[in-house]
């Protein structure tokens, strides 16, 4: 008998549930209880189909036993070794291997590596990299950091700050002197498009309002999430991110790309920042780099960045920052691991192959109740719903409880529903994705 297979039904009062509404949940909760490939299977013995990757991060299917014997024997020989002033080899083998795929086009690769738990960790040891960078140019009246409304990046002060979602912010302190840019989301002129909308690069001019507003000598960075996932999947106009850069390249502020969600395949490259040929100065990861087997993320820089910090007596430390974690010898092991997968099955450019079906099949719910866009890119799709009245969210929410008592696990955020199937995926997965959301957006009142 393992954790897993017990007899009773587990007590459900002390788990304090993330971003879930508890007391909802618990009186009527979906669990899962096993999974493998492209299928959980409940704690009823039903299987649903994972239409989300999990959380953006199986990338390549669930159950891989490579994953789990790396993590096992790693386990065996070193459990953990602290990585402040010391260091184990694992994970100086797992930088050269990411460094080998790092973002960016050949030399110019962000090809130096630092280790984190979590996107959220990411997010905050970019933001402090980023403030820390500028200091050591002798630009240290540069601390201000511009984020995006709609924009999520994790849940730390730094991250929330820098976010741009109400729920995420509102009953906490923000860092001083963070501020936003408007999103690109625009319905009136973007509705039901494939790939990248062909409206709204100029809102990347919005940058250029703030730095009238608050002077380029205080701005540290700006961090922008190339396709927008946890807000139900914008797409960035084509000319956007290019512009952005070059506002950036202008003023001396540094980009940071949030590639938490489409990092490792998401979009057919290895990064949006591959995608989309716009190279930032630092890219957030997480998720995929593990294939969600072992809590991690990693943080890659520039040589520019990283660089301008390794000056001052060699006995000095250069950032102070990191973790207890940074670095763990399993998640070192899962992400090789993780690595060899992407790299043996083609995932890294398999949504390239995948992405035709993916899109027709999404777009094939246009015109079912309450569809009032669809949204694809890579292998992600968004479809938007009409609010209830007085009850946003609501409606998506209902579709999102009806799916899974069908078999399908989908992920919602306000009325929007969001997809990113795993990697592995095939057309016959598309196919009962769009068989049962379809019947479950009929019954949608």
């Amino acid at each position: 008998m393992n954790a897993h297979n017990k007899p009773n039904a587990p007590v459900l009062d002390s788990y304090w549930m993330p971003f879930t509404a508890n007391r909802q949940f618990k009186a009527a909760p979906r669990l899962l209880a096993s999974a493998e490939g492209m299928y959980y299977t409940s704690a009823d013995g039903r299987k649903v189909l994972d239409g989300t990757a999990g959380l953006w991060c199986v990338n390549a299917g669930h159950g891989r036993r490579q994953i789990a014997s790396a993590v096992e024997r790693q386990l065996t020989q070193l459990d953990f070794a602290p990585s402040f002033q010391m260091g184990h080899p694992i994970a100086f083998d797992f930088a050269e291997r990411l460094a080998e795929i790092a973002p960016g086009p050949e030399g110019a690769k962000l090809d130096r590596v630092f280790y984190t738990g979590s996107g959220s960790e990411s997010v905050d040891t970019a933001l402090k990299m980023a403030i820390a960078y500028q200091r050591a140019i002798g630009q240290g009246t540069r601390t201000r950091l511009i984020g995006r409304e709609r924009g999520y990046h994790g849940v730390g002060f730094g991250g929330i700050s820098v976010g741009g979602i109400l729920n995420n912010r509102r009953v906490f302190p923000q860092l001083n002197g963070s501020d936003h840019l408007r999103h690109t989301h625009d319905l009136s002129k973007n509705a039901f498009v494939k790939g990248m909308p062909e409206h709204g690069a100029e809102l990347a001019d919005d940058l250029e309002r703030l730095v009238a507003l608050h002077g380029a000598e205080t701005i540290a960075a700006c961090i922008v999430e190339p396709v927008a996932g946890s807000t139900g999947v914008l797409i960035p106009p084509k000319g956007y991110l290019e512009k952005l850069r070059a506002i950036c390249d202008k003023h001396g502020i540094l980009l940071i790309f949030d590639e938490v969600i489409t990092g490792f395949g998401r979009l057919g490259a290895g990064f949006a920042t591959d995608y989309f040929g716009v190279t930032p100065d630092l890219v957030t990861t997480a998720k995929g780099l593990t294939n969600g087997a072992i809590p991690m993320g990693a943080v890659f820089s520039s040589r520019k960045v990283h660089d301008a910090l390794m000056h001052g007596p060699e006995n000095a430390i250069e950032l102070f920052h990191g973790y207890t974690y940074s670095g763990h010898p399993a998640a070192c092991a899962a992400g090789i691991a993780t690595l060899d997968i992407y790299r043996d099955e083609g995932l890294l450019t398999r949504a390239v192959e995948l992405q035709d079906d993916w899109h027709a099949a999404m777009h094939s719910l246009k015109g079912l109740p309450h569809v009032i866009d669809i949204r694809t890119i890579g292998l992600i799709a968004g479809i938007e719903l009409a609010p209830r009245d007085g009850a946003v969210g609501a409606r998506a929410y209902d579709v999102f409880v009806d799916c899974f008592e069908k078999g399908l696990l989908i992920r919602v955020t306000g009325d929007i529903i969001a997809f990113s199937p795993p990697l592995i995926a095939e057309k016959k997965h598309f196919e009962d994705i769009v068989s049962i959301l379809g019947d479950a957006l009929k019954r949608a009142a």
